[in-house]
């Protein structure tokens, strides 16, 4: 069977299938998956399971960001082929939802509402052998930051016994969501046919899901990519209310800086601002939130912003702003793919229809929010002050692009202070 990526320009892979005959269809009594019924028993369980093959609803396997891991764990005989999970006092430390955008199939499409329940929810399934996981965790930590430490000598915050501890550590409630795409859902969202979605997602992997193209009854995809973390400061039941103000930033994975606090980029100092702001909104009986997507190099890789970091600085001139989203787009193809359109699913999850605080300059992500029905009441640009010397590039480059800055940067840049490369 052969299967090609569709018409027009776009290259054909020509990927073969030699091991994966015409459709089975699903098992007579593996779960009907109802995408965007409100009651979980209606909808069903999302079912990727390796153990009963014929019982799967679902393309991918779960934790499917580490799927290659588990693999190498079997093969190394570290872990048993058939293990299931005991799901044994697991349970979400808060309750999340239900939310009414959750019986929405268009609101939610990029994860299941349902994913932190299923030990609940779905305890008769699981009592019965279905190997049900979850694929959202919801607990409580602490989180212990040098920039909020600051801000307490600054007298910008205070400690509380309640959200910072004595010692400046902050209360926090988190949440870790793997992606579960819905296709239709996905493929109507970005305006293309469901098969096309499919295909282009089965070709442009090497093959790795072949279900993509021979299942076409299976309408769930968890695909291996990194999902994201939420950090929620207040209390997590006002989170999505409509009355509680709520304080929000939406930040895309900068390991460099967030880290190991590189300055050539603005990340961690914006992450840190963003922690600040929803720290104060919650202590002042508000709630925030940090949504943290595994989206490296927007969406590039880490590999390729390294390369692109070796062209600016080598380049005619030295790193430029004119030249910043040029040598990414030369590196590339793309200036960016982080894919906003399905960031607003969380927002949805979590109920909220408001952010009153935003922390963040970026149109894309404000325009996909807007476009998700969400209201953004005030916009906060980083500081100028917070800005790195040698981040001074990017910020005239995402400026000069048009980015939110509500004239609180100055855009004057002199060429001369970028550093170069050493050699």
């Amino acid at each position: 069977m052969s299967v090609n990526a569709g018409s027009g320009s776009r290259p054909r892979s020509h990927i073969v299938l030699t091991s994966h005959g015409a459709p089975t269809g699903v098992a007579a009594d593996a779960p009907v998956l109802n995408w965007g019924a409100p009651d979980p028993k209606v909808r069903g369980p999302i079912v990727a399971t390796l153990t009963d093959p014929k019982r799967r609803n679902a393309i991918g396997t779960h934790a499917g960001g580490y799927a290659v891991y588990r693999a190498l764990a079997i093969s190394a005989g570290a872990l048993p082929a058939d293990f299931k999970a005991d799901l044994t006092n697991t349970a979400p430390s808060d309750l999340i939802g239900p939310h009414p955008q959750w019986g929405d199939p268009k609101k939610i499409v990029s994860l299941d509402p349902f994913g932190h329940m299923v030990g609940e929810v779905f305890a008769d399934e699981i009592a019965a052998g279905l190997d049900v996981r979850p694929t959202i965790a919801v607990t409580r930590a602490h989180i212990d930051m040098p920039e909020i430490r600051d801000a307490i000598r600054a007298g910008r915050l205070k400690i509380d016994g309640d959200i910072i501890g004595p010692k400046g550590d902050v209360r926090v409630t988190k949440a870790a969501i793997d992606p579960v795409w819905y296709l239709p859902g996905i493929a109507e969202r970005f305006g293309v046919s469901e098969g096309q979605l499919r295909r282009d997602l089965f070709e442009y992997t090497g093959g790795m899901f072949p279900e993509l193209v021979t299942r076409g009854d299976l309408k769930a995809f968890l695909p291996p990519i990194g999902g994201m973390t939420l950090y929620m400061f207040g209390d997590v039941a006002k989170i999505g209310d409509g009355v509680t103000p709520l304080a929000c930033r939406v930040h895309d994975e900068c390991n460099g800086s967030d880290v190991f606090s590189s300055d050539i980029c603005t990340c961690r100092p914006y992450l840190a601002h963003g922690i600040e702001i929803c720290v104060e909104m919650a202590q002042q009986g508000g709630t925030g939130l940090v949504v943290y997507n595994r989206k490296e190099g927007r969406a590039l890789g880490e590999v390729t912003k390294f390369l692109v970091y070796n062209a600016r600085k080598r380049q005619e001139g030295g790193d430029r702003p004119d030249a910043y989203f040029k040598r990414t787009e030369c590196v590339a193809g793309v200036q960016d793919m982080r894919f906003q359109e399905l960031m607003p699913d969380v927002f949805q999850w979590l109920g909220i229809t408001r952010i009153d605080r935003f922390a963040s300059m970026s149109d894309m992500k404000f325009n996909a929010l807007a476009r998700a029905g969400i209201e953004i009441g005030e916009r906060v640009p980083i500081p100028e002050e917070l800005i790195p010397p040698d981040a001074r590039v990017e910020m005239e480059a995402k400026v000069s692009a048009g980015y939110y800055s509500g004239g609180a940067f100055n855009s004057s840049y002199d060429a001369t202070q970028g550093r170069g490369l050493k050699e």
